[in-house]
């Protein structure tokens, strides 16, 4: 409920002043129900007093670089205009300057967008998309395999060899493995094959 500087309504005021008049007659002190809600006592006080409206009135002066509605309508009309309206703030701002044009700056722009709702993917590509991969689960032997590719070092020093490792990923137990001289696509899966019909002899 509390925090510096928020505003509550007069519901929230009412509702907050019932809980600790609850509180204290139940033998709770006024000073810790303020904590448990995380409001200073005087706050409460405050409210006690009548002060149930929020009688801030915010700034009363104007900031001196503040656009005027035709400069914002301006802007926005830049900002959806068909060779803009593929191109964020941060790219429009230069290409303006590099043509001796100044409109806003990069931050009041995104203030516009954001307050017209305008502030989405603005570019012809798609926008970029996080795909969690499958998560895996091993309740038995044999139906997760787990495997990588470790270098070794070799007599000849900047060469290497490639330890292709499997491993089943409930058991803890390698299944298959090949040492090689060279680390290739090609070579994997015959790594797997070959692990795979060890695997299954074995099972016989």
């Amino acid at each position: 409920m509390g925090g510096r500087g928020r505003l509550h309504g007069v519901e929230d005021r009412r509702r907050v002043l019932e809980l600790i008049e609850e509180a204290v007659a139940a033998g709770a002190r006024q000073s810790a129900a303020c904590r448990e809600l995380g409001l200073d006592r005087r706050t409460v006080q405050r409210w006690h007093a009548g002060a149930a409206e929020d009688r801030r009135s915010g700034p009363k002066r104007v900031p001196g670089n503040r656009i005027d509605e035709a400069q914002r309508q301006h802007v926005l009309a830049l900002l959806t205009s068909p060779r803009f309206r593929d191109l964020p703030p941060k790219q429009l701002v230069p290409t303006l300057a590099d043509e001796g044009t100044y409109a806003a700056s990069e931050a009041t722009m995104y203030r516009m967008l954001r307050s017209e709702r305008l502030l989405t993917h603005r570019s012809n590509a798609r926008p970029r998309q996080h795909h969690r991969p499958p998560e895996l689960v091993a309740r038995a032997r044999n139906t997760v395999w787990c495997w990588d590719i470790t270098y070794l070092r070799s007599p000849i020093r900047g060469s290497f060899y490639y330890l292709y490792l499997l491993e089943d990923l409930y058991s803890r137990r390698i299944v298959g493995w090949q040492v090689l001289e060279h680390e290739s696509a090609e070579d994997a899966p015959l790594v797997y094959q070959r692990a795979r019909r060890t695997s299954t002899t074995l099972e016989r």
